[in-house]
């Protein structure tokens, strides 16, 4: 199933697809580190992947490269990933809506303070900025089209966009571990 396909399932059969590969990972990769996998395990090379593959018969929807699976405990959000600065720079902007259960995961190169603004950003958004280790430093909540920045309270690596409010709704704050699982090329 593609990634544009998975998307226009309704939201609780998304959600199951999305448990159900979360079990298929589990099992699959054995979990043998107790989470603790190492960067090279977090975001294999192309062509790579930490865990191994189910049958073709009970394969779950894969993200695309350029796609992340971003959890937090039984909630996921499937992220387009922005890595390049030409990436970060576009983010969500034209955008009309950010469905549920989708964003954008923006990865730097290093961990500082962060800043982001709405520039050309239609939808309101919640960006959780989050360290090295996927664990939430802050949570702010942006509005459209607003050109002043969103500073980051502490250092951050990554940082998460999804439709404003979702975060309180699933009660997720700051202090909330992520695990993310990169998608891999080849499907």
């Amino acid at each position: 199933m593609s990634i544009r396909a998975f998307f226009h399932k309704p939201i609780a059969r998304r959600q199951r697809g999305v448990v159900g590969l979360l079990g298929v990972l589990l099992v699959a990769g054995g979990c043998a580190d107790g989470g603790n996998a190492t960067a090279e395990a977090r975001n294999p090379g192309p062509g790579g992947s930490s865990v191994a593959e189910p049958s073709d018969a009970n394969r779950a929807p894969t993200p695309l490269p350029g796609h992340a699976w971003v959890i937090f405990g039984p909630d996921t959000v499937v992220a387009e990933v922005a890595a390049t600065p030409e990436e970060r720079a576009e983010g969500l902007m034209y955008r009309d809506d950010v469905p549920d259960g989708t964003g954008m995961l923006f990865v730097f190169e290093d961990s500082q303070p962060r800043a982001f603004w709405m520039a050309n950003t239609y939808v309101p958004l919640d960006v959780a900025y989050m360290d090295p280790s996927y664990r939430i430093v802050d949570i702010i909540a942006m509005e459209p089209l607003v050109t002043d920045s969103y500073p980051s309270e502490a250092s951050a690596m990554f940082a998460l966009e999804v439709r404003q409010g979702w975060f309180e709704e699933q009660e997720i704050g700051v202090g909330a571990q992520a695990s993310i699982v990169f998608g891999v090329q080849g499907r």
